[in-house]
């Protein structure tokens, strides 16, 4: 009995240790197989650099904008400039501001104030008083498509300093009763000796004659010019600075004939239709009459520049030229605009059409000429 008991005793504990052993060694299978695979990562540190932000910084930079005020130098003090100032800012909200003096004094004053003058726009009421200021520095160029449009070529600098605004043409006036219109048809013949002492003229301070003079240097070369002026000199009969009081002159019998710009007689005849004094238009088989400007340009130190191209565009349009040129009885120089129907009834004629800067160019030739020819 005693062995059957240690021989069940000795299989249970061997059976007991095989059980464990297999038992460990499934639960070791099975943890093998259902347990996650551990990965090992090989990290690299480095030292960190800091990341750079970057901000824009946008500087706003003002464009100043323009007041809405021109302001206007202007040697032009006759006609309703003041009519075509407030029309101007009726219409686009721009007021003009203007004082007004001699071209000459004009561009001195422009020349004293430099970069500190309140002037936007010069005007003048010759042509070749544009040409100085331009030649002095006083203007700038003038970038319009309007003005281009409108103006002429031979009625503008080449480099765009300036416009014509409106024209005036320095013909011949004459007494009809003492004089035949037919001998006396051109700047030339009024040289000739049998108007002796019957012809007044205007002096050759004038810009009006010395730009005159100055086509006739253009056309006829120096020489024949000053012979030309030496015949006028000597036809003289006095010299009266104002054509008014030249056609009034002639209409009292002081003398019988002259040179003046249309205008002039246009506004006697506004006044009195019965004024016995006539015009009529120079060397229509030749060159063609002289013709003279009014007109503008914007200055080398404007504030407003914008505003005063402005203003120039709107004076040559329609309206403006109605109102810059009609009231004064001078041509437009915007060829699509009719002049004023008094001197409509003059009818057409034939202009010469030489570049005013040229004209502009040969002032001072022109007064040396007159000096040696005896035209005072």
């Amino acid at each position: 009995m005693l062995f059957t008991r240690r021989k069940k005793a000795g299989i249970t504990l061997v059976g007991f240790i095989l059980l464990v052993v297999s038992l460990v060694a499934c639960t070791n299978q099975s943890a093998s197989q259902t347990a996650p695979q551990t990965i090992r990562e090989t990290v690299v540190v480095t030292q960190e650099v800091p990341v750079r932000e970057t901000v824009v910084v946008r500087e706003t930079v003002e464009v100043p904008v323009e007041e809405p005020i021109v302001y206007v130098y202007s040697a032009r003090h006759y006609g309703q400039m003041e009519t075509a100032f407030a029309e101007f800012t009726k219409e686009t909200g721009i007021e003009v501001r203007f004082t007004f003096g001699s071209d000459a004094e004009l561009r001195e004053r422009l020349k004293a104030e430099g970069r500190f003058t309140p002037a936007d726009v010069l005007f003048t009421v010759d042509a070749a008083n544009l040409w100085l200021a331009a030649q002095e520095g006083l203007l700038r160029p003038i970038n319009s498509d309007v003005l281009e449009s409108n103006i002429p070529d031979y009625l503008q600098d080449p480099s765009n300093q300036w416009y014509a605004l409106s024209l005036r043409v320095r013909t011949i006036a004459y007494h009809p009763d003492r004089v035949n219109p037919e001998e006396i048809a051109t700047y030339e013949s009024l040289a000739d000796p049998k108007w002796a002492g019957r012809i007044c003229w205007r002096p050759s301070t004038k810009s009006y004659t010395q730009s005159l003079v100055s086509s006739l240097m253009v056309h006829h070369g120096y020489d024949k010019a000053k012979e030309i002026v030496t015949g006028w000199a000597q036809n003289a009969k006095e010299y009266i600075d104002s054509d008014t009081r030249i056609l009034q002159t002639i209409a009292e019998g002081g003398c019988d004939i002259s040179v003046v710009n249309h205008y002039y007689l246009a506004r006697l005849l506004n006044e009195d239709a019965n004024f016995p004094v006539k015009l009529l238009w120079a060397n229509q088989a030749e060159q063609g009459v002289h013709v003279n400007a009014s007109g503008a340009g914007v200055t080398t130190y404007a504030r407003h520049p914008e505003n005063a191209i402005r203003l120039l565009e709107w004076l040559s349009t329609e309206r403006g030229q109605r109102l810059f040129a009609d009231s004064n009885f001078e041509y437009p120089a915007n060829p699509n605009v009719a002049p004023h129907e008094l001197i409509q009834q003059w009818g057409e004629f034939k202009r010469d059409t030489l570049q005013i800067s040229e004209i502009g160019s040969l002032q001072a030739d022109a007064i040396k000429l007159m000096n040696e020819a005896g035209y005072q």
